[in-house]
């Protein structure tokens, strides 16, 4: 059994050495000093050092030899570059075969979400074989042989129970929720909350600040997702909340990351400049907040996030303009 995976950064990498216990995997990457230094060391020391790579991955810079026998596709490519790299694997994935997104994020331009970018590239392809991947999936961790757990959602149950088993492992729990647009949704506006609760740990805050940021921005998501489609329930699952947790508390995290920088005052421009990888919610955070504006959702954390990242709000005054909204009973507006 063979796999392709489009993008050899860290999550891709890790995804690609989990699949390896149970399939052979071609590793797509555009750059060819990796892809000869993977196939040569056994290792992506440029985005997890230390950490040894199966046999049989095999990284490549060619899409036809990456993809050619795979039963799968799943494309580990940030939001921002995503469409551009499928437009250029387009003309040799087949429309049947099965393609996963793994970017946490929302198209800028497009307002899409990554399933809906794909099946906006890949014409004719089987939209029930479009899916997503999603959870609180910090790669070093998983790396390290620490348990976790991810969702992946499709709508064909048999070909996405064929991809659980494939990327599952002892230590890996890869549960199915055919709930696609929640997945994705609450994937990529916890990226925005993480900012927050990052600013929140930069200002000198604690565990009670962090809480109520991410509870409240649990809410925000959720509302948004109802809006768009999505079950409620998605949010309190593992594409939700259990990503929230991890990813508001981690300094693994690069969208706490930055967050976190800019809380001790330091500019966006400054912060992303010295980033190999962006993190996804410095532009997601515009994606996010066109579709709240859009649908009449009222986001009041993702907004004060917007008017840091893109007017150059402070993060003081952004928290103090939260502060001084008018308190309301806790579950209004939450779906």
């Amino acid at each position: 059994m063979r796999l392709a995976v489009i993008g050899a950064g860290s999550w891709g990498t890790a995804i690609a050495r989990l699949a390896s216990a149970n399939a052979s995997v071609g590793l797509w990457t555009r750059r060819a000093e990796l892809a000869e230094a993977i196939n040569a060391d056994g290792e992506n020391a440029e985005y997890l050092p230390g950490v040894r790579l199966s046999d049989h991955i095999t990284a490549t810079t060619e899409f036809t030899r990456a993809v050619n026998g795979a039963v799968a596709v799943l494309v580990a490519v940030p939001s921002h570059g995503y469409r551009d790299v499928l437009e250029k694997a387009s003309g040799i994935i087949p429309t049947s075969i099965p393609v996963v997104s793994l970017a946490k994020g929302i198209e800028v331009s497009t307002c899409l979400r990554m399933s809906e970018v794909t099946l906006d590239v890949l014409d004719g392809h089987d939209p029930s074989r479009v899916g997503a991947l999603s959870g609180p999936n910090l790669s070093e961790e998983i790396m390290d042989g620490q348990p976790a757990a991810t969702v992946l959602s499709m709508a064909d149950r048999t070909v996405g129970r064929e991809i659980q088993s494939i990327l599952g492992t002892p230590r890996f729990r890869v549960y199915t929720n055919p709930d696609l647009i929640g997945v994705e949704v609450a994937g990529a506006t916890k990226n925005v909350i993480a900012l927050a609760a990052g600013m929140s740990r930069g200002l000198g805050f604690g565990m009670n600040t962090m809480a109520g940021l991410a509870t409240r921005g649990l809410a925000e998501m959720t509302r948004l997702g109802v809006v768009l489609g999505a079950e409620a329930l998605t949010f309190g699952g593992l594409a939700g909340v259990g990503d929230l947790m991890a990813t508001c508390g981690s300094p693994s995290s690069r969208n706490y990351r930055v967050g976190y920088q800019l809380g001790k005052g330091r500019k966006i421009d400054e912060i992303t400049s010295r980033m190999k990888t962006i993190a996804e919610a410095v532009r997601t955070t515009e994606a996010v907040l066109q579709l709240a504006s859009r649908h009449g959702v009222e986001m009041p954390i993702a907004e004060a996030v917007g008017r840091i990242l893109y007017q150059g709000e402070t993060v003081q005054e952004a928290m103090k303009r939260l502060l001084d909204r008018e308190p309301r009973q806790e579950g209004d507006g939450i779906a």
